[in-house]
C-alpha cells in the first residue's frame, strides 16, 4: 500500500487542453428514462464488513443486465447520437453507421449494446489475453470482434488506424489530447450512478473509495460527489501498483505513462490516464492509493461470503477501505460513513 496526498486539490487543470469531467446528470437520467432496461441499481448497506457507523456499496452488477457501471457510458453516448438524428430514435435510425473500440472487458459490451439498440454496428478490437468468453458475449450484442495487439494499448492503436481507414466512429472510454468530446459525453453517462448513490445515502459520506484505471468512473463520480457534498468526504482514489497511471501523473504534475507488470486487476490496469479524468481528480480527490494484487486478492472471499461477489477490479476499491491499514492511515473509525462502488459482476 502507498498513499499519495494530492498537492494539486481544488488547483488548476493538469492538462490545459481537456474540460473538466460534467456534473450534468439531468441530461442522463432524462435519457435514460426512454430505456426499458435502466433501472436504479441497489446501495447495499455493508457495515459489518469494517468496523465504522455506515458502509455503503453501490452494487452495479445489474447495471442494465450489461453487468457493470460502464453500460451507462458508451450507450449513453450511442443514445445521444439517435436521439439527435430522431426525436423517436428506433432499431434503424443509427443504420449504416459504425462505432470501433478497444476492450479488455464491460466498455465493448456497452458499445456493442448501444449500437444493437439503434441499428448501427460495432466492431471491438481486443488484446491476445482478452479471454475468449469475454468475447462471444461481445457477439451475442451483435458486435464484430479483432483480435490484435499483446495488450490493450496495442488494441487501441488498432482500434484508432481502422476508424481512420474506414470512417468509423472511434468511441474510446478514454480521452488524450485531440480527443476529448466524445470520452467527455460518455463521462457524463456515468453521472447516473453517482447520482443515484447521492440520493439513497442518507447521510454524507466521510469517506469515498473509488478504483480506477483510466480513471473515468472515478472522475465523474468525485465531481458529482464535490458537486453534491462539498468538501465533507475524504475522496480516495485506488490503483494497482502495477499500474499506478493517475498517482504517478499527479506526483508528477502532468500526464504520465507509469510503465508496469501485468495486474490480475485488469480492468484497472491502465499505463495512462484519461486526461478529462486526471483535471477532474486533480482538483476533486484528496488521496491516491495504490494496492497490490494480494491486498485486493486477500478481500475478495469476504465480499463473497457477504453475496458481495466480484472480480478483483471490480472490489478494489472495497477491499481498500476494508484493510485496518488503510483504515487507520486514513483516519477510518467507529464513526466514520464509508461509500464504494462494487462496479462489475463476477466473472
Amino acid at each position: 500500500m502507498y498513499i499519495l496526498n494530492n498537492p494539486h486539490r481544488s488547483g488548476a487543470k493538469l492538462a490545459a487542453n481537456a474540460p473538466y469531467p460534467s456534473v450534468e446528470a439531468s441530461k442522463v437520467g432524462a435519457l435514460l428514462s426512454r430505456c426499458p432496461a435502466a433501472k436504479e441499481t441497489p446501495l447495499v448497506d455493508a457495515t459489518g464488513l469494517a468496523p465504522v457507523a455506515k458502509f455503503w456499496i453501490k452494487d452495479e452488477r445489474e447495471r442494465m443486465n450489461l453487468g457493470s457501471f460502464k453500460a451507462l457510458g458508451a450507450a449513453y453516448v450511442i443514445a445521444t447520437h439517435a436521439v439527435a438524428a430522431s426525436p423517436t430514435p428506433d432499431a434503424t435510425t443509427l443504420r449504416g453507421r459504425t462505432y470501433v473500440t478497444a476492450s479488455a472487458g464491460n466498455h465493448g459490451m456497452s458499445v456493442a449494446a448501444g449500437a444493437k439498440v439503434f441499428g448501427a454496428q460495432a466492431v471491438v478490437f481486443i488484446s491476445e489475453t482478452v479471454p475468449e468468453t469475454f468475447a462471444e458475449r461481445l457477439k451475442a450484442q451483435n458486435a464484430t470482434v479483432v483480435r490484435d495487439g499483446a495488450d490493450y494499448a496495442a488494441s487501441i492503436e488498432a482500434a484508432m488506424k481502422a476508424a481512420n481507414a474506414n470512417g468509423w466512429t472511434l468511441l474510446s472510454d478514454s480521452s488524450w489530447d485531440g480527443y476529448v468530446d466524445l470520452p467527455h459525453l460518455l463521462m457524463e453517462g456515468y453521472l447516473q450512478m453517482a447520482a443515484e448513490a447521492v440520493t439513497q445515502c442518507d447521510a454524507v459520506p466521510t469517506h469515498i473509495f473509488l478504483q480506477a484505471g483510466v480513471g473515468g468512473m472515478a472522475g465523474a463520480a468525485a465531481a458529482y460527489a464535490r458537486k453534491a457534498w462539498g468538501d465533507e468526504p475524504q475522496i480516495i482514489i485506488v490503483e494497482p501498483d502495477a499500474a499506478p497511471a493517475l498517482q504517478a501523473s499527479i506526483s508528477a504534475g502532468k500526464s504520465t505513462f507509469a510503465d508496469g507488470p501485468d495486474s490480475i486487476m485488469g480492468r484497472l490496469d491502465c499505463k495512462e490516464p484519461s486526461l478529462i479524468a486526471l483535471n477532474g481528480l486533480a482538483r476533486d480527490a484528496d488521496k491516491f492509493l495504490t494496492l497490490s494484487d494480494d491486498e485486493v486478492l486477500e478481500m475478495l472471499p469476504v465480499l463473497e461470503q457477504h453475496g458481495l461477489s466480484t472480480t478483483a477490479s471490480g472490489g478494489a476499491g472495497i477491499a481498500a477501505a476494508m484493510r485496518p491499514d488503510v483504515q487507520e492511515a486514513l483516519g477510518i473509525g467507529p464513526e466514520s460513513r464509508v461509500l464504494c462502488i462494487l462496479s462489475e459482476v463476477a466473472e
